[in-house]
């Protein structure tokens, strides 16, 4: 197992409305939360997928392909995961996993890609979170493209939330409790997460 046998997924088709904004474009330092996510992680990757419902965004680097939701509605993440599994297949494209990150948590280190291989050689599973401090990172994850059907069968039929549909699913979780090596999990929601990630950026 290795990345090229995965396609990474950035999800950023959320409503944002805490934020009050499409928090993708929010600026962090002299970059939009979604450039920071990228940055992160297009050295690891041969091909990233952005998930957004945001017409304006674009991106001019050959290897990011923007995409929309499959299904209509800003329905949640089950729904951009979905997405992703349908454009590899659509492309007919070899990637049998699917790596998804968030747009808004901008200081996890590139290190939990490799700590997720590593994983992935040592259990046989469909599906694997991470997990740190007691909390299951349900974005940060990998995906088999086998669940596709699985997956949009049971969005039509009214899941939701990723933990639910995880649960159905049985998930194996990666524990990553060395925060200096994978960084930290602040997920920016609300103008106040924002101020608190520019703080850090200073630090």
């Amino acid at each position: 197992m290795n990345v090229d046998n995965i396609i990474a997924t950035i999800l950023a088709g959320g409503k944002s409305q805490r934020l009050g904004h499409d928090k993708s474009t929010a600026i962090l330092g002299d970059k939009t939360l979604l450039d920071h996510t990228i940055e992160k992680i297009e050295n690891k990757f041969s091909e990233i997928l952005v998930v957004t419902n945001n017409k304006n965004i674009k991106i001019n680097k050959k290897n990011v392909h923007i995409i929309n939701d499959c299904i209509e509605g800003q329905l949640g993440p089950l729904v951009g995961v979905l997405s992703a599994m349908k454009w590899v297949e659509k492309n007919k494209k070899k990637y049998s996993w699917i790596s998804t990150f968030p747009c808004d948590t901008p200081y996890f280190k590139i290190d939990i890609v490799d700590e997720m291989i590593n994983h992935l050689r040592k259990k046989n599973s469909k599906l694997f979170f991470l997990k740190s401090k007691k909390k299951r990172h349900n974005i940060f994850g990998l995906w088999h493209t086998d669940l596709k059907d699985i997956l949009e069968n049971d969005i039509m039929n009214n899941f939701r939330k990723v933990e639910l549909w995880a649960d159905k699913i049985g998930a194996e979780t990666i524990n990553i409790d060395n925060s200096e090596k994978f960084g930290n999990f602040l997920n920016i929601n609300t103008k106040e997460d924002l101020e608190e990630a520019k703080s850090k950026l200073k630090n």
